[in-house]
């Protein structure tokens, strides 16, 4: 058979394909569907997507910002406060971070997250709806995150929990038990964390404004949540275990700044998870928070800058950085509600703040924070707050303008003195909660295993007293 007796047989065929394939098509069983059943199919084909299908890349942006967001606490808190302590002392303050990865993740995994994001009351959810996850899968939780799997959503909040405590670690460095530490953690994120957790973001919450709360406080990603209880729980435990040996007569500088430099780097990256991270999804918001934690940022470094330059007449490298995390921790309530310059004002008011809190505010009062977690996180967060109070933008936030409703109507919550007064309420509530339970979780942590190492153990170190290892070999 030649070639073009073979192509001739083979387009007969084809013909005869298409002809058996429109027949078939046009027979009444097979027959083209009425314009109002393409209609229902393309609705029916439509329903899942807007019952919350899972976007891949939202689910990128939240994973990966969750790793970001753990990489803060190991390795970036862990070398900002291991480079700040003294060098017998390394190891210990490290490790009050490390082991919190551990603890807190078991403890959020049997019932911490349940008490945060499960259905409850204003102030706590049920502990037992999310027992063991269980529940907690590849669906999403439409309250929460409708496009990406409520697992996702679980590992990102979960790696706030096991930062928050370790901020605390800063106030006691140096002279608190190892044992007493542990415990006192399991408590805190027990009666503290969880609890306010679900007052600010879980759906009934107290301070949830877009999910049934009463009180509307605007807090994007952790200002009264992470730092603000941090913040005044780390006072409270520098209050009640007392000033270190030789403090603030003898000189406690830090072994290793360098290491505290390469964490302040680690933290400043790692707050794009937090912060942008915070809007659950990878669109214009999570832009936006991007942006104006890192502006914050900046102008903090800055601010501090200036005033150690105008009242010391030189600029330290430790308090560029201090600056830095200090914008970190002012922006973090407002990150996803204010513009990029009002977050930079922020940031630079929140350097200032924080220069004054950490060398004035310290020195007058007499309290030995180590590590000045309230003079940065606590105060930094509480000039957020409140500023975020008066700068708030619909234009930003477009779901601050009505979401919230009294008796049937929508209140905007955009900047305002209403909206400040609502921020001083949730600043001061937050702040009383976590100064009584810290008093009182301090007291039961005394009486069952001390809070204290004994004066030899604390002049010898807490790697050798506390872990039995030092961090450098001579």
């Amino acid at each position: 058979m030649s070639i073009l007796h073979r192509r001739r047989v083979l387009k007969a065929l084809m013909l005869l394909g298409i002809s058996a394939f429109f027949l078939l098509n046009s027979s009444g069983a097979g027959a083209q569907p009425t314009l109002e059943q393409r209609v229902a199919q393309l609705e029916a084909a439509r329903a899942p997507q807007a019952g919350g299908t899972v976007n891949s890349g939202d689910n990128a942006w939240v994973l990966v910002s969750s790793a970001l967001v753990l990489m803060m606490t190991a390795p970036g808190l862990i070398l900002f406060y291991g480079g700040l302590v003294r060098t017998k002392n390394v190891l210990s303050t490290m490790a009050h971070s490390l082991i919190l990865m551990a603890v807190v993740s078991v403890l959020w995994m049997v019932y911490g997250y349940s008490m945060a994001f499960g259905t409850g009351n204003a102030f706590s959810g049920n502990p037992f709806q999310y027992f063991l996850l269980q529940g907690v899968g590849g669906a999403p939780n439409p309250d929460y995150a409708p496009t990406i799997p409520q697992q996702s959503f679980m590992l990102f909040q979960m790696m706030f929990a096991i930062i928050t405590p370790a901020l605390i670690s800063g106030a006691v460095a140096e002279r608190i038990k190892f044992s007493a530490y542990v415990l006192f953690t399991v408590l805190w994120v027990t009666v503290v964390y969880f609890p306010l957790c679900h007052m600010v973001w879980g759906t009934g919450g107290l301070f949830n404004w877009a999910l049934g709360g009463r009180l509307p406080l605007l807090d994007f990603a952790g200002g009264t949540v992470v730092h603000v209880s941090s913040g005044v729980s780390a006072l409270v435990c520098a209050l009640m275990l007392g000033r270190r040996s030789g403090f603030p007569h003898q000189p406690m500088v830090p072994h290793n700044v360098v290491l505290s430099l390469i964490g302040t780097g680690l933290l400043w990256v790692g707050w794009f998870g937090f912060n942008a991270g915070s809007a659950v999804n990878a669109g214009g918001l999570a832009s936006s928070s991007f942006a104006a934690t890192h502006f914050s940022a900046a102008a903090a470094a800055l601010g501090w800058a200036m005033m150690e330059w105008l009242l010391k007449g030189k600029p330290s490298v430790l308090g560029v950085a201090s600056g830095m995390v200090a914008g970190l921790a002012t922006i973090t309530p407002a990150a996803g509600f204010v513009t990029v310059p009002v977050a930079a004002l922020i940031g630079l008011a929140g350097g200032v703040a924080c220069y004054f809190a950490v060398t004035k505010l310290k020195h007058a009062l007499g309290y030995d924070d180590s590590l000045d977690v309230f003079g940065v996180h606590g105060v930094g967060s509480i000039v957020g707050l409140l500023l975020l109070g008066i700068f708030a933008s619909a234009t930003v936030n477009p779901a601050i303008a009505n979401t919230f409703q009294t008796a049937g109507h929508p209140v905007s919550l955009a900047g305002s003195f209403t909206q400040l007064g609502r921020q001083l309420q949730g600043v001061l509530f937050t702040a009383a909660l976590a100064a009584l339970a810290t008093f009182l979780i301090l007291k039961v942590v005394d009486k069952l295993v001390g809070l204290r190492v004994s004066p030899e153990d604390e002049y010898t170190g807490l790697d050798l007293s506390q872990h039995g290892e030092t961090a450098y070999n001579d």
